[in-house]
């Protein structure tokens, strides 16, 4: 659980006309610290050179330095071809040094037209990164990406290789030798091949995907970090490069101890999607910075960028080893279930509203009948978790036209979702009204008094809020005025947009905007389906509010972001991984398996509670300090 932000000065290094050799892009750096500078070993590309055989760009190796590590200054070619074995290009470069000499391992393109038999590693040697004193070809079979350890292994020479990086699938391999010529003898090499399957590092989710090593193998305390490329759906038309990341036993580098589930950053911006090759983003190169993993990499094979987030979080996401600073499930979930004998919530009682008032917390689910048809439940706990009072009838019921079944629609109708927000006085109620064709979102309100009352009579009568025929849902108001406005946050379609009214009363105000706020992140576990959860939570930081997301695999998980105290629909900070996810048998099974959907987040004391449907079935609730949830969305 952990953020990432692009650096805002991005892209880092971008092509220059002015230098012929670096016109076309210059991407995928590697940096290396030398005397407190920042310095970055680079891909430069040409133009075409219209005058030569093959028409084609050529690759050299660019280096730049950087007193700030934002801001690079002379740039310039740091070697290039010169050899049979490269003599169309040089590329992708990663650097390491041992004993005080740099050694950077680049692609080696030996042939045109290219193919996987003359696209292998080679190396360059430098004592000073201003000249090169000797290259070597390094595989002798198909290979792209190669970099070193920056400390013997068990008192060898060891490396990470994707191999067959042309001939999908490729593989990341571990490997080591004895002393540093050994990796350009081919006599090793083949003997290393020999033995197979024990050198690889098993990266890829399915057959269709593809990996490649990213990042020079980074050392930090708990093992070696390394970012890599895994590219999902590869073989298909519609490939999705992801940026993800494994951690290695110090030890033994060829065991996994902790690995991401999936991509923590796909391409979204204009210097991710738009280049010479689009939407792609390639990392290759790390740094520790004041607490930060810096991430280096590549953009639309066209510009370098820097992305960063907070180590100890990433190490801890892939290790387990802060479970005391994760949602803890309450032993006695699901806390609301289906009763028998009670045929309005017989489909499931899920996704609940949740209010504090006098320190006791009032619960409204969402109640489905075995035809599909929902209606509200209340329930009522003294202490957040155990449920101490229910009544046996809904407290809320279609009424209106907008949530009753439509002529033409199917069985499918009411009142769905609720989530609650008190302002003075007045407990506002924003929900889905479902009329079997399309969802839209209600207002209704009651007075505090009535609330704790129990008079549920006095609920008034729902207005509908968003335009006829679009399709609106996961509506919240915030609790106090933004500059004299209320703002409602909202979901059309896919993402999550915003509002502003004048006023609350409904019956005259309406949301007629879609103010961008939040998309869905394509491959990522929200990347097909996103909307907010409950009401946001005002901290000194921000505005803080959770939202679910949707993974093509149809699994629904939950994020947090984090909005601008003085223009909220700016977003300061968004988890790169899902803080909460289904583990628990009532949340991977139901009606609807692999669910946790809440509409709601409340404190009380020092914790943050979430109350979730689990299934599409129960509703669970789940519990963390709120500083531990607040420090997942800092870097």
């Amino acid at each position: 659980m952990f953020t990432l932000n692009r650096l805002e000065h991005n892209p880092i290094l971008s092509p220059i006309l002015e230098h012929p050799w670096e016109a076309h892009s210059a991407f995928n750096g590697c940096p290396i610290m030398v005397d407190g500078k920042t310095h970055i070993v680079y891909r430069a590309m040409s133009e075409p050179d219209h005058l030569m055989e093959p028409h084609i760009s050529t690759s050299v190796i660019g280096i730049a330095e950087s007193a700030d590590g934002i801001n690079f200054e002379n740039r310039r070619q740091f070697f290039g071809p010169s050899e049979e074995y490269d003599k169309y290009g040089c590329e992708d470069p990663r650097i390491t040094k041992i004993d005080g000499v740099y050694y950077t391992f680049y692609t080696a393109l030996g042939d045109y037209p290219f193919s996987a038999d003359n696209i292998k590693v080679a190396v360059a040697i430098s004592d000073d990164l201003n000249t090169v004193k000797e290259k070597h070809l390094v595989t002798p079979f198909n290979a792209k990406a190669m970099a070193l350890f920056s400390e013997k292994i068990n008192g060898k020479i060891a490396g990470l290789v994707t191999i067959n990086t042309d001939k999908w699938p490729a593989d990341i391999c571990y490997v080591e030798f004895d002393k540093i010529e050994d990796l350009w003898d081919d006599n090793k090499w083949h003997e290393w091949l020999k033995e197979g399957d024990q050198h690889k590092i098993n990266l890829r989710r399915k057959d269709s995907d593809q990996v490649e090593m990213g990042t020079p193998p980074l050392k930090t305390e708990k093992g070696w970090l390394v970012i890599y490329s895994h590219i999902q759906d590869y073989a298909t038309s519609n490939p999705v490069f992801g940026v993800e990341a494994v951690l290695l036993d110090l030890e033994n580098p060829r065991r996994i101890i902790g690995r991401t589930k999936g991509p923590f950053m796909v391409p979204t911006t204009y210097y991710e999607k738009t280049g010479q090759v689009a939407n792609i983003i390639f990392p290759t190169g790390t740094l520790i910075r004041d607490g930060k993993l810096e991430i280096y990499y590549g953009g639309a094979d066209t510009h370098c960028a820097i992305a960063f987030v907070n180590l100890e979080n990433l190490l801890s996401l892939m290790t387990d080893s802060m479970l005391e600073h994760k949602f803890k499930r309450f032993a006695g979930n699901p806390i609301i279930s289906p009763r028998d004998g009670m045929a309005w919530e017989a489909g499931g009682t899920i996704n609940p509203a949740v209010i504090n008032l006098n320190d006791e917390t009032h619960i409204i689910y969402r109640a489905a009948s075995a035809g599909n048809v929902s209606v509200l439940g209340y329930a009522f706990s003294a202490d957040g978790l155990k449920i101490d009072e229910r009544p046996t009838m809904p407290i809320y019921v279609p009424r209106a036209d907008f949530e009753k079944r439509a002529d033409g629609a199917n069985n499918n109708y009411g009142c769905e979702d609720p989530r609650l927000i008190q302002i003075e006085d007045t407990i506002y109620m924003t929900y889905t009204a479902y009329n079997g064709i399309t969802p839209r979102v209600a207002v209704s309100s009651i007075s505090v008094a009535d609330f704790l009352a129990r008079k549920w009579e006095s609920w008034s009568m729902p207005n509908i809020i968003t335009p006829p025929n679009v399709p609106i849902k996961d509506a919240v108001i915030f609790p106090e005025k933004i500059h004299g406005k209320y703002m409602i946050i909202h979901r059309v379609d896919n993402s999550i947009c915003a509002d502003f009214v004048d006023t609350l009363d409904f019956t005259k105000e309406k949301i007629t905007k879609c103010i961008d706020i939040l998309n869905p992140e394509p491959g990522m576990w929200d990347g097909v389906k996103i909307g907010i959860a409950g009401p946001p939570l005002k901290t000194a930081e921000g505005w803080l509010i959770l939202y679910h997301g949707i993974s093509r695999n149809k699994t629904y998980r939950v994020g947090a972001i984090m909005l601008d105290l003085e223009n909220p629909t700016v977003v300061k900070a968004r988890t790169a991984a899902p803080i909460f996810e289904p583990e628990a048998p009532y949340e991977v099974n139901g009606l609807v398996p692999k669910v946790v959907f809440p509409c709601s987040l409340v404190v009380r004391d020092d914790r943050a509670y979430i109350y979730y449907g689990a299934g599409d079935s129960v509703t669970g609730v789940a519990t963390i300090k709120l500083e531990d949830l607040l420090n997942k969305l800092r870097i």
